[in-house]
C-alpha cells in the first residue's frame, strides 16, 4: 500500500479488524520511511449495480452520492461523523441486499429517508424537501406535521 505522506510503496500493517459485520477490514498501516500512520478498508468487491434515474437513463452506482446526500443534510447537526459513515453503510448494505442488478434513484432516496428518520429528524426534512422537491412551504409544512404526528 503506498503512504499517502510520502509516497513509499512499503508500508506495514500494525492492526487489523473487522467492520460492518465483517462486510470489510479495517487496516492500520504506518509508512517504514516517514513513519505516519493512516487507515484502508477493504471492501468485497460486489456485482456492478446499476441505477435508473427518472429520466430511464442508467448510470454506475456511486456511493459518494450517498454519502454526498446524507452529509449535505446533517451539516451542522450534533451528530458524530461515525454515525454519519454508519448510516452510509447500512444504506448501502440495504441497497445492495435488494439482489437486484438495477435499482431505481427512486428506491434508493425512499431508503436514505428512512435511515434519515431514524437518525435525525432535521436532516431527514433537509433531505426529503431536496428528493421530493417541495415546491412551497405547506408541502414543506405536511412533511413536518407527518413526523410530528409520529
Amino acid at each position: 500500500m503506498k503512504c499517502p505522506y510520502c509516497g513509499e510503496a512499503d508500508t506495514r500493517v500494525i492492526d487489523s479488524r473487522p467492520v460492518n459485520e465483517h462486510a470489510s477490514i479495517r487496516r492500520r498501516r504506518q509508512c517504514d520511511k516517514c513513519e505516519k500512520r493512516f487507515t484502508t478498508y477493504e471492501k468485497v468487491d460486489t456485482i456492478p449495480l446499476l441505477i435508473v434515474k427518472k429520466d430511464m437513463t442508467r448510470e454506475a452506482y456511486d456511493r459518494s452520492k450517498i454519502e454526498k446526500g446524507v452529509f449535505k443534510s446533517c451539516h451542522k447537526r450534533p451528530i458524530p461523523t461515525d454515525k454519519i459513515n454508519e448510516t452510509v453503510d447500512n444504506i448501502e448494505n440495504e441497497i445492495f441486499n435488494l439482489d437486484y442488478k438495477e435499482v431505481s434513484s427512486n428506491d434508493i432516496g425512499e431508503i436514505v429517508m428512512k435511515h434519515l428518520k431514524k437518525l435525525d429528524a432535521v436532516a431527514y426534512v433537509r433531505f426529503a424537501s431536496v428528493y421530493r422537491e417541495f415546491k412551497d412551504v405547506s408541502t414543506f409544512m405536511e412533511e413536518i406535521k407527518k413526523i410530528l404526528d409520529s
